[in-house]
């Protein structure tokens, strides 16, 4: 089911934001601070043993947890130190024209996929930037980080930066298939550039799709109501365990801050894809060679197939173009006309439903370049199965 949002994706500069928040700390910190002195000059002696703490001498060697809170801390205390924070500075405009160019900064989250050093972060955290720079929990000082391989198509990004194994923590990686409506989450993340902020929520919907940057349908997207901020983009979502389901991508906002609608990509769908990142750079995408698709009642009709590519050597149609030349007074013009009925229109792909092109792109996913699939095409009136080798997308 797709989901049409005016979506935020969380990764901007947060300067204003914490300048508003530090001017509300101090104010907050000055008041109690006086509070304090008022109070202490009204009473200089101190309580009686029996008024401290209700009459229990060791209230707070007593203090104790709910289950609900021992659940929270103790995933805190698993995940905390996998997040990263990820700083990124981008060069705009010409340094040598009007003065120079301008430097953009912005920042976002990530987490630790192994000891080797390798960060998994959302695509949009770091494109475009020139200098990348990531700081692990266990240390201040921000490290270089390059970029090993990113997927623009589903918002992903692998980095690696040179750390001592030792303070490497990778989190560990669950799966997104067995999830549930209503169960709870966690998110942790850096909004506003606050390092590793923990907010606690559920699951609200499941099987979302999302718009990537490129156009591309996200499939399978989690929806979740835990608070997510500017900068909480690429953080880990985790289920009650410390495991990580999601990647927290984007929210649903009108003025860039939380509403309550948040989204993640699925934990299956980043497994998937970062074998390919880290052999490739890239995700290596099969195609089935055709090059423009038209909407059709029945499944998608092919248009245009590739020459060469691997529709036109399984001998699947596209549009059968009829050119004609009209002479007008002292010039000749080409007037084409398109007959849909010999064009094939593919209903299925191993099985599966194609009813769009979004259908296709989910299909395709399924497979490898190379791989041999089963078509389902109508032809002229007819269904047939058609064998095809699938290409490799350009």
């Amino acid at each position: 089911m797709k989901t049409s949002l005016a979506m935020c994706i969380a990764s901007a500069c947060i300067g204003a934001f914490l300048t508003v928040g530090f001017i509300k700390y101090e104010a907050f910190s000055a008041r109690s601070d006086a509070a304090t002195t008022e109070s202490s000059q009204q009473r200089s002696d101190p309580l009686p043993a029996s008024q401290v703490g209700g009459g229990n001498l060791n209230w707070q060697q007593a203090r104790q947890f709910s289950n609900e809170e021992k659940t929270n801390i103790a995933v805190y205390d698993s995940v905390s130190r996998s997040v990263v924070n990820i700083d990124t500075k981008a060069n705009r405009g010409d340094v040598w024209m009007f003065g120079g160019g301008r430097m953009e900064e912005g920042s976002g989250s990530g987490w630790v996929l192994d000891k080797k050093g390798h960060i998994v972060t959302n695509f949009h955290v770091i494109e475009g930037s020139d200098l990348i720079a990531v700081t692990l929990s266990a240390s201040d000082e921000p490290l270089p980080a390059q970029v090993v391989g990113s997927d623009p198509q589903n918002d992903i990004a692998i980095l690696k930066v040179d750390a001592p194994a030792d303070i490497l923590h990778p989190i560990q990686l669950g799966n997104s298939n067995s999830l549930k409506v209503g169960q709870k989450i966690f998110a942790i993340g850096n909004p506003f550039g606050l390092e590793r902020t923990m907010t606690v929520g559920i699951i609200s919907s499941l099987g979302r799709s999302l718009r990537a940057e490129n156009g591309r349908l996200i499939k399978n997207v989690i929806q979740i109501d835990a608070a997510l901020n500017q900068g909480n983009s690429g953080g880990p979502l985790v289920d009650s365990n410390g495991t990580l389901i999601g990647m927290n991508t984007a929210i649903a906002s009108l003025t860039g801050e939380n509403t309550g609608v948040g989204f993640s990509v699925p934990a299956n769908t980043i497994q998937r894809v970062i074998p390919q990142l880290l052999q490739f750079g890239e995700v290596r995408r099969a195609t089935l060679g055709i090059d423009l698709f038209w909407k059709s009642e029945r499944g998608i009709g092919i248009a245009r197939v590739e020459q060469y590519g691997a529709a036109e050597q399984s001998g699947l149609r596209g549009l059968k173009v009829d050119r004609q030349f009209v002479r007008r007074g002292n010039q000749i013009f080409e007037k084409r006309s398109y007959d849909k009925d010999a064009a094939d229109r593919i209903l299925a792909i191993e099985g599966m439903p194609i009813s769009s092109t979004d259908d296709l792109q989910e299909a395709l996913d399924r497979h490898k370049p190379g791989e041999r699939v089963e078509l389902r095409v109508l032809r002229e009136g007819k269904e047939i199965l058609v064998p095809l080798t699938l290409g490799l997308e350009r």
